[in-house]
């Protein structure tokens, strides 16, 4: 089913949540973002690749080292983003899009909005943390 999103729809809280509009809105922020992503990856590699270091200066070659150690963190990051937008993606094609993993509750929409690729609801995500926390503390 093809959704036509008006061009200046924001969701809002007054609508059912997670309608057809309010999907398509997001599949298309999570679209437009893993573009973005994907891009900046390929610049990342283009810039890695002109480079075998000929640096002769010391401090010349550890900052490019340095530049590429950051480079490849940055492709990493950008890595593990994109899989978890295409699991979101993949939600959204499931109609699980929206809804917290553990409890089914609705995520909300300023959390989306804020994190597209968000799977738990605020309260799961603290109650995941505060786990994390006390078995850090052990």
């Amino acid at each position: 089913m093809m959704v036509t999103l008006p061009p200046d729809y924001r969701p809002t809280e007054d609508e059912e949540f997670m309608n057809p509009i309010q999907v398509e809105y997001f599949r298309q922020k999570l679209l437009r973002w893993r573009t973005d992503l994907l891009k900046e990856a390929d610049g990342t590699l283009a810039s890695l690749s002109e480079g075998g270091i000929h640096e002769s200066d010391i401090t010349d070659r550890a900052s490019v080292e340095t530049d590429r150690a950051l480079e490849l963190r940055t492709r990493d990051r950008a890595r593990k983003l994109i899989s978890k937008i295409d699991q979101a993606l993949i939600r959204v094609e499931n109609g699980s899009y929206g809804y917290c993993e553990e409890t089914g509750e609705p995520i909300g929409l300023r959390r989306l909005e804020a994190r597209p690729i968000a799977t738990l609801s605020i309260e799961a995500q603290e109650r995941h943390e505060r786990m994390e926390r006390v078995r850090r503390d052990d």
